[in-house]
């Protein structure tokens, strides 16, 4: 399952620049994740500054 940014996200872009399938764009209010793109690295999660990407359900 695709992770998923959740409100807390900032826009400050660090997911987007460390997303090795380049899933992540920028959304209205906060980055998105394209979940056909997202290869479930965890790699956005772990480079949130905000904590606010989580594992999809």
């Amino acid at each position: 399952m695709a992770y998923v940014i959740t409100d807390d996200c900032v826009m400050c872009g660090t997911c987007a620049g460390e997303c090795p399938s380049e899933a992540i764009s920028e959304g209205d209010g906060k980055y998105v994740i394209d979940p056909n793109a997202c290869v479930d690295c965890g790699t956005c999660a772990d480079a949130c500054p905000t904590g606010a990407i989580t594992p999809g359900e």
